[in-house]
């Protein structure tokens, strides 16, 4: 399954965008978020500044926040729970049905995000973010294969007792003969089941790394 890391660029008349843009040296974290059925969004954001009543003094003055709430107070951080008018990255999210993995940090108007999916699911988010008007940039993509679903247990077996032998080293410290002796099977029989095996293996990682175009 690939995670993708992206950095999604937030419209400047967003609150939080225009909040973080102001003050870049600021960090949001959204801890948690939920869009509700009418289109609004409720979160909790942690905010770490260096000058934190200067942040929290223009918090009043943003527009597309309904109702905040200050729930923890700091010298450098503050917790604090909204409503949102301008849910746009959580709609995002919701449309296209594809988990995200909370925190999602946001500095000076970048949002950073890293979401778990299937490349169908992934393509959706893309295409939504697209239709609300966020420009992205996908930072990085990288794939977790899972290796109860990609091969058998006796082809496992036989590519541990491979690995741990020799067989894939370079150079090579255990042949196909010997790997064949010691599981007391026909070099015909251990040939094929790694052939099938490595097959799975790299129709899988092939499967995950054309994610997002």
């Amino acid at each position: 399954m690939p995670t993708a890391r992206l950095a999604v660029t937030l419209p400047e008349d967003v609150w939080i965008a225009d909040l973080s843009s102001r003050h870049p040296e600021a960090t949001f974290r959204v801890l948690a978020a939920l869009p509700d059925d009418d289109d609004t969004g409720v979160g909790l954001v942690e905010i770490t500044a260096p000058d934190m009543e200067a942040v929290l003094s223009q918090l009043d003055a943003v527009s597309g926040v309904r109702v905040f709430e200050l729930l923890h107070r700091g010298d450098d951080r503050a917790l604090i729970q909204f409503e949102t008018d301008e849910p746009l990255l959580l709609l995002s999210i919701r449309n296209s049905r594809t988990p995200f993995e909370p925190p999602i940090t946001i500095v000076d108007g970048v949002a950073d995000l890293e979401l778990t999916a299937s490349r169908d699911r992934l393509s959706s988010l893309a295409d939504q973010l697209r239709t609300f008007g966020l420009e992205f940039d996908v930072r990085s993509v990288r794939t977790s294969m899972d290796p109860e679903s990609v091969v058998t247990d006796r082809q496992r077996d036989l590519l541990e007792t491979a690995v741990e032998r020799g067989y894939y080293h370079t150079p090579r410290t255990c042949t196909l003969t010997e790997l064949a002796d010691h599981l007391d099977i026909a070099k015909s029989t251990a040939s094929e089941r790694l052939h099938r095996a490595e097959g799975a293996i790299i129709r899988a990682f092939v499967a995950d790394a054309s994610v997002v175009d």
